[in-house]
């Protein structure tokens, strides 16, 4: 199974925000152990970075980063995925569009969001942390 995992379930999962946090890092860890092939977006990295300057360090956001490099591959935002992206009229947020076009690109089962009717209409179905490792089976 793969899953795209969006920016708020990675942060809930690294930096143990609550309530979110059980779930979240549940799914982060079968991404760890490899049970799951999990992606991440490669701007869902910049997002992290300009999310957490408030409550982090450079240094501190740069460790959590390094931690997502070794548990999700980053997928690439390219010409193809962006020119997709905007034309596509019925997503209400950019941003959502192109995490579904790289969600898509690798054949993923499901987005793990925590804002699934952000994606409502996308490529690929949009599942909560929850809803997921209740279809994992964990």
């Amino acid at each position: 199974m793969q899953i795209l995992v969006d920016t708020n379930v990675i942060l809930d999962s690294l930096i143990g925000r609550q309530p979110f946090f059980d779930q979240s890092d549940a799914v982060i860890k079968l991404c760890a152990q490899n049970k799951v092939k999990g992606y991440a977006a490669a701007h869902t990295i910049t997002n992290m970075h300009y999310v957490l300057r408030k409550t982090h360090s450079d240094a501190e956001r740069r460790k959590i980063i390094l931690r997502v490099f070794s548990i999700l591959e980053i997928v690439a935002v390219d010409y193809e995925k962006l020119f997709r992206a905007i034309i596509n009229v019925d997503f209400k947020d950019f941003e959502d569009c192109v995490q579904d076009e790289c969600a898509a690109a690798v054949g993923a089962d499901f987005i793990v969001t925590r804002n699934v009717k952000d994606f409502e209409g996308g490529k690929v179905p949009a599942v909560t942390p929850e809803d997921f490792l209740q279809i994992y089976g964990g």
